[in-house]
């Protein structure tokens, strides 16, 4: 495959059109539960907080706001306040030219003294009262004789949670065109100016400038037609201080500034908390709470900001732009749940999607737009949630890389097969598949690339097996083929045999050619026998672990034996661990002899196994299993302990044993461990031992895993004084190269290389070659396994220095040991 498949997408056509259905299907119910109004509180609320982030301080300096107080009330000791107070009022005032006086108090019933004076004070023309367009007796009309073009209806509209957003500027009755409280003094503020007023179904226009009218579904409203009759706009509450204001004793002394009212707007309105003429506006805190005629004072300003200020009006989208708007979110939120697997990647996503959703949001207030944010945040919530729900549901049973069965579906799948009336008499066999080298792929080229190559494989199994077999991922690099045979054992063979050769091919991944192959494990059961297909997986898996043990690249039958064995290997492991907690341990102790003076000169620690259940577990039983399962770490350690604190006590048992060593061999854990060089420190201080009896054997794959990192910790070794040796060299013909860089002491020639030598000129030549290498770089050699005198005669003939075998002695007790060095026996 050396071409990329264009199929082999994760996200491939079925998951795009399920997540499409899904964020649709979303965004329909919310476009359904958006025009019913569920939720349009949620979407003023979120308003509400827009307007408090973006509000200025800023006063409109053609408004002034005459405010009658709750201390004005007291100290005129009555309300309604009389005629003739209001008429001095007006009086007061009409001295500066103002250009237009607004009185946002009820005055359909007069209240002498003071009547006939107000009357003709109200008939100025630069005044404009307030009328209340109720119904039946809830009608609250305007001042007898004041014309109707100085007249406005109370253009306060509260929304469902009682809050002022909306001014209403226009409407009509009939034949009847009702201009709002604002619109007049706006309108007749514009007077000199001569702009013509034009009514159209969507807007109005005042000379150049077109306001447009809100509808029923603008930004987050989904007002019923009751609530969004006559012509409407969005209140701007940009400016919570909108209007420079004094209060009624104030303006009654007569000392006014005239700069205050010549030529500006005058509003004279209550904002005693005892009338109640307070209305909730979207602010928070201390300015929740805004007076009728502040509130005026806004929708004034609002109008005449729009026509001479270029004031922007809010801007709304069309109902259709708002679906996209919220199908848009909705998919955002189902690409990051699916697409994203750590849930800290898919929370963080999700933050930060939320926050760009606010901040287009609010950077579109900022220029006067309302773009829903709740109804995007909930499908945005929702299509994540349900794809997060679909994706637990769906890897509890499937591989999410892969897309196919994963274990626990495979196992299922098998039980629907045994009890599959049309197999009742068939036979049942499974396949184990293992990528080999799958960790050296994942490791050199990443875990992309590792995926990829696993993508891959699914896909070419898919399209080599048929239709009847059930494949699923049972493992990280593992895949299960469950198929039915008539043929016994044979047919399921040519399977493995066909599979092994379909994916040993070539892969590209990351511009890099990779070849695979796999080991395959096979069990095979009858149907009408009682078996678990749990049993049956684990058959396979346990036949594929022993192909792999084998040897790479072929396959492996399940064998009856295999359970037993791996049974027998998890008694033993539980063994060991409870052997080292129980000391069931001790070392036996191997001479190693000069071949020069014949003189012993140290010994081999060797560990052995007297176990109480087992009796003698023979080391190579038990040493590969310790190295495996990490148990030979603190096992390794007990031995380096014990074995230094005996020839301690040797030493100061016998005289004359000062140069006397003691070599003990490190696994490769034991030497991976980041504080080896301190454990060996504490054991050589605890056990009283020169540095300089200590030998470490150390094999060459240990020091060849990283040449690097292995020489500093050798040389790290050696600054303590011990000795070091190499052992089994040159069996890994991996180290010559790198030799002279090693801080070794010794080399210790392998068993096979020894035992050979009697056998032809070209063996002895090998450990000749050994020894003068050894001999060239400054180090000493150690022969093992010397059995009989000729290869004794041989080595010292090569000028070897050491050796041991069993010619010398077997691992001896401690007692044999001790004796040993009592009789002080040369050879």
């Amino acid at each position: 495959m050396t071409n990329k498949d264009p199929n082999l997408d994760i996200y491939n056509r079925n998951y795009i059109l399920s997540i499409l259905f899904v964020t649709i299907i979303i965004t329909f119910i919310l476009s359904i539960i958006r025009r019913l109004g569920g939720l349009q509180l949620l979407e003023l609320t979120a308003y509400d907080w827009m307007v408090n982030l973006h509000t200025k301080n800023k006063l409109d300096t053609k408004l002034l706001v005459v405010e009658i107080t709750d201390a004005d009330i007291e100290q005129l000791n009555r309300w309604p306040i009389a005629d003739a107070t209001f008429a001095k009022l007006l009086q007061n005032l009409q001295q500066y030219n103002p250009k237009a006086i607004g009185l946002d108090i009820y005055r359909d019933i007069t209240h002498p003294p003071g009547s006939l004076v107000l009357a003709r004070q109200l008939q100025r023309e630069n005044v404009i009262t307030i009328e209340y367009l109720g119904s039946g007796e809830n009608r609250v009309s305007s001042p007898p004789g004041v014309p109707e073009e100085r007249v406005g209806f109370n253009d306060i509209v509260l929304d469902v949670d009682g809050v002022l957003r909306r001014n209403l500027m226009y409407a009509r009755l009939g034949d009847r065109d009702l201009y709002s409280f604002a619109l007049r003094l706006s309108l007749l503020y514009l007077q000199d100016r001569q702009l013509e007023f034009q009514v159209n179904p969507d807007s109005l226009k005042i000379g150049d400038k077109i306001i447009t009218r809100l509808k029923p579904n603008s930004g987050g409203y989904q007002m019923p037609p009751s609530e969004a009759v006559g012509w409407q706009i969005l209140l701007d509450y940009s400016y919570p201080n909108v209007a420079r204001r004094i209060s009624l004793t104030e303006a009654l002394s007569g000392k006014l500034e005239p700069d205050l009212v010549t030529d500006k707007i005058v509003i004279i309105g209550t904002s005693a908390p005892s009338i109640k003429d307070i209305f909730y506006t979207p602010y928070h805190g201390s300015k929740a709470l805004m007076p009728g005629a502040i509130a005026h004072a806004h929708m004034v300003g609002q109008i005449l900001g729009l026509v001479l200020d270029e004031r922007r009006q809010f801007w709304f989208w069309w109902e259709w732009t708002e679906t996209v708007w919220i199908w848009g979110w909705s998919l955002v939120g189902a690409v990051i749940a699916w697409k994203l697997r750590h849930p800290l990647s898919i929370a963080g996503a999700g933050f930060f999607s939320a926050i760009g959703l606010w901040s287009i949001c609010s950077l579109a207030f900022v220029f006067s737009g309302w773009i829903p944010l709740v109804s995007p945040m909930l499908a945005f919530l929702l299509s994540s949630g349900l794809v997060l729900g679909y994706k637990v549901l769906y890897t509890l049973f499937y591989d999410s890389l892969t897309g196919l069965p994963n274990r626990l579906m495979f196992a299922r799948q098998l039980t629907q097969l045994k009890q599959n009336n049309q197999f009742v008499n068939g036979t049942i066999a499974v396949l184990c598949l293992d990528l080999n080298r799958f960790k050296l792929i994942n490791e050199g080229l990443g875990y992309e690339a590792g995926d990829r190559l696993l993508i891959y494989t699914a896909r070419r199994l898919k399209k080599y097996l048929n239709a009847k077999a059930i494949l699923a991922r049972i493992g990280a690099d593992e895949f299960g083929i469950a198929f039915k045979v008539t043929d016994g054992s044979t047919e399921a063979i040519d399977l493995a045999t066909e599979v092994e050769s379909e994916l040993a091919t070539e892969y590209r991944l990351k511009e890099q050619t990779v070849f695979i192959s796999v080991s395959v494990g096979l069990a095979i059961a009858q149907l009408q026998e009682d078996f678990s297909p749990e049993e049956l997986i684990r058959a396979s898996h346990t036949a594929m672990y022993k192909a792999k043990a084998s040897g790479k690249s072929r396959y492996q039958i399940f064998a009856n034996k295999m359970h037993e064995q791996a049974f027998k290997r998890l008694e033993l492991e539980a063994d060991l661990q409870e052997a080292i907690v129980n000391c069931e341990f001790e070392l036996h102790y191997q001479p190693i002899i000069s071949l020069i003076t014949g003189q012993l000169a140290g010994f081999e620690a060797l560990v052995r196994w007297q176990s109480p259940k087992r009796g003698f577990v023979s080391p190579g039983a038990f040493i590969p299993i310790a190295e495996e399962t990490g148990l030979i770490v603190p096992l390794g350690k007990w031995i380096l302990e014990t074995a230094c604190c005996q020839l301690s006590q040797w030493q100061q048992q016998f005289d004359g044993n000062d140069s006397l060593l003691i070599s003990v061999n490190l696994s490769s854990r034991q030497f991976a461990q980041p504080d080896l060089v301190e454990q060996v420190e504490h054991i050589l201080v605890s056990s009283n031992l020169d540095a300089k009896n200590l030998k470490l054997e150390i094999t060459e794959s240990m020091v060849m895993d990283n040449v690097e990192d292995t020489i500093v910790l050798l040389n790290r070794l050696k600054n303590l004084g011990i000795k070091l040796s190499m052992d089994d060299f040159g069996t890994g013909f991996s180290s010559f190269s790198y030799l002279h860089r090693f801080p070794m002491d010794t080399l210790k020639i392998d068993r096979s290389f020894v035992s050979n030598m009697s056998n032809g000129t070209k063996n002895q030549e090998i450990v000749s070659t050994i020894v003068m290498l050894a001999h060239k770089l400054n180090m000493d050699v150690i022969a093992e396994g010397i059995e009989t005198e000729t290869e004794k005669q041989i080595l010292q003939s090569l000028n070897c220095e050491y050796g041991q075998g069993y010619f010398f002695a077997k691992p001896l007790t401690i007692v044999n040991a001790t004796k040993l060095l009592a009789d002080k026996k040369s050879w």
